[in-house]
């Protein structure tokens, strides 16, 4: 009988892991330079580990704010191409239950096919009616630009990877950076791994369900094709049109302000800092 009870915890374990919304991103840590996730620093009181999947396959990895309903940062692989989205925005059925599905879903899907309430959608996460009567744009941490193929774009217009973004900035200086300076800082890398995070703020949308974070900030790290490592950083205020490009390490600091931590490491140690 313990052999059989051995049994059982073991499948247990297996099934767990493969979940959508998971306990630490080992279920998924590809998306990570080095198999590394940034440390705790910016962990929320409460949080959910996403390893967003469309279609049976996972693309990025998203650290995500329950309580405030919106991404502290997603990690993807840098992969741009040219392609058309026929895109939905979905939302994470496993935020409100975790018996339901892994991939991401529709509301309309999850109301007609679950019996999912909007009401107890709403409980864990952002919808898309939260940003229908503010000023903020849905601002994508994982652009959808930034990836190569129509599903891996279209798994980017999920409400777990939208932040209120100051419409200007999303428009102006954030999309500069995300199409002009991404490319060109990674024209000699092999492979580029990203984090774009969300520095959370003091006012809020929707009666107060989402939090408008007071900043935007993207960290990147790659090999290049001479075997050297390099990194860089880039941050906004939500406020403001402008991104002001940094290293690796002074990001980190800047960060550590932020969030009131003495410290914040966002790559693996390998990662130049300045």
């Amino acid at each position: 009988m313990l052999w059989l009870l051995l049994l059982q915890v073991w499948v247990s374990c297996l099934w767990l892991g493969h979940g959508e919304v998971v306990n630490s991103f080992a279920s998924c840590p590809q998306f990570f330079y080095g198999d590394t996730p940034p440390d705790a620093a910016m962990k929320p009181q409460n949080p959910a580990w996403i390893c967003q999947t469309l279609k049976g396959e996972r693309f990025f990895a998203t650290l995500y704010d329950k309580d405030r309903r919106i991404p502290m940062y997603s990690a993807y692989k840098y992969e741009p191409k040219n392609h058309t989205t026929n895109h939905t925005w979905t939302v994470e059925p496993q935020l409100i239950r975790s018996n339901l599905p892994k991939e991401m879903y529709t509301m309309r899907t999850l109301e007609r096919q679950y019996n999912i309430s909007k009401a107890e959608i709403m409980q864990s996460q952002a919808v898309y009616t939260d940003y229908t009567n503010s000023s903020f744009y849905r601002g994508h941490l994982n652009p959808n630009g930034h990836h190569d193929t129509p599903d891996s774009r279209n798994a980017t217009f999920t409400l777990t990877n939208i932040v209120p973004m100051n419409a200007t900035l999303n428009q102006g200086a954030w999309k500069k950076y995300n199409q002009q300076t991404m490319a060109n800082k990674s024209k000699d890398c092999q492979t580029t791994y990203v984090i774009v995070g969300a520095v959370p703020g003091n006012s809020s949308i929707a009666n107060g369900r989402v939090n408008v974070p007071s900043h935007i900030w993207s960290g990147a790290c790659c090999k290049t094709r001479n075997n050297t490592v390099s990194a860089w950083g880039a941050i906004a205020r939500n406020d403001q049109n402008q991104v002001d490009e940094l290293t690796l390490g002074d990001l980190e600091k800047r960060l550590a302000q932020l969030y009131g931590m003495q410290n914040v490491s966002l790559f693996h140690d390998d990662c130049p800092r300045t």
